[in-house]
């Protein structure tokens, strides 16, 4: 037997979980840490189930909470489709599209598209979150956002995917000074080496590039971001590996750029089933999908004339 009454502590329980804490989620749902522990308390009576046991100074979920956690989502993916796709029917939408990308993507391949969609469908909101390709997919996987547009990236079970391009890498360096000689990946071997973080698929290239070519950096730099590591280059510092796509506003009178001899990697969507459900969702997935084959196009033209 299906309670209503219940629907506000499942919104309440996901909001625990994503935040490991109740005050994070008083916080999220603008209740009183109270309110959140007593529906959480309410959501424990009803089933004789224990959701959250004590972690350090948060909680965390019990395995009965874990096991649950994924039906949840799904049911609360629905009501928010349920709900778009009413609103949508009565003429007045009010889908809220929650999408991640890294730094690079986002400049270059969402920001375009959202703007396409804003002008098609003034009354959808968004929020965007910028983080690396695996953290986008772990975020897509608990439900705390709907989609992701990721690079090199497995497909966990449960979730969808939708191919967009295959993205090549590029070594970029300052712009060389007089009487210098030599391809960038010679360079390497004397200059600082831009590395991106740890967690992301450009940074493993990297790192088994040098490892291949037995190459000892003699100073590094570690950078959060693409766009960041460009603007040392720019700044006349360090030779970086980058996807090739992200060379779309760099300033070619300070950088230089030759193709990298690496593995391409893909970029995809990583979604919830229940994305397709929501029409607004569906037409951004749609037009990701046009402007990734465009730009797949484009940077295999670059490849061959380069």
């Amino acid at each position: 037997m299906i309670s209503a009454t219940l629907f506000p502590a499942l919104e309440t329980l996901l909001a625990v979980a994503r935040t490991g804490s109740v005050a994070g989620a008083a916080r999220q749902q603008h209740i009183t840490s109270s309110a959140v522990s007593q529906q959480i308390r309410r959501l424990e009576a009803h089933f004789g189930i224990k959701l959250f046991e004590r972690a350090g100074r948060g909680v965390r979920l019990s395995a009965a909470g874990e096991a649950a956690l994924p039906v949840v989502r799904e049911l609360w993916s629905g009501a928010e489709a349920a709900f778009a796709q009413l609103a949508e029917l009565a003429g007045h939408p009010t889908t809220t599209l929650r999408v991640a990308a890294s730094d690079y993507l986002g400049k270059a391949l969402l920001a375009p598209v959202l703007r396409d969609l804003l002008e098609q469908e003034p009354s959808v909101r968004f929020e965007l979150v910028t983080t690396h390709s695996r953290e986008g997919v772990r975020l897509v996987a608990r439900g705390d956002i709907d989609l992701a547009v990721v690079t090199g990236q497995d497909t966990p079970r449960g979730l969808e995917d939708r191919h967009l391009f295959d993205q090549p890498f590029v070594w970029v360096g300052p712009r060389r000074r007089r009487g210098e000689r030599g391809p960038l990946s010679e360079r390497l071997r004397r200059e600082p080496i831009l590395r991106l973080a740890a967690e992301s698929r450009g940074r493993a290239l990297l790192d088994q590039y040098l490892a291949d070519a037995r190459i000892r950096p003699v100073s590094t730099i570690d950078v959060p971001s693409v766009t960041l590591l460009l603007s040392y280059v720019s700044g006349g510092l360090g030779i970086g590996l980058v996807p090739a796509l992200a060379l779309g506003e760099a300033r070619s009178d300070r950088i230089v750029c030759e193709p990298a001899r690496v593995p391409t990697l893909p970029v995809t969507l990583i979604w919830r089933p229940a994305a397709h459900r929501q029409p607004a969702l569906a037409r951004l997935a749609a037009l990701l999908t046009t402007a990734g084959a465009r730009a797949g196009a484009r940077l295999r033209d670059r490849t061959l004339t380069s």
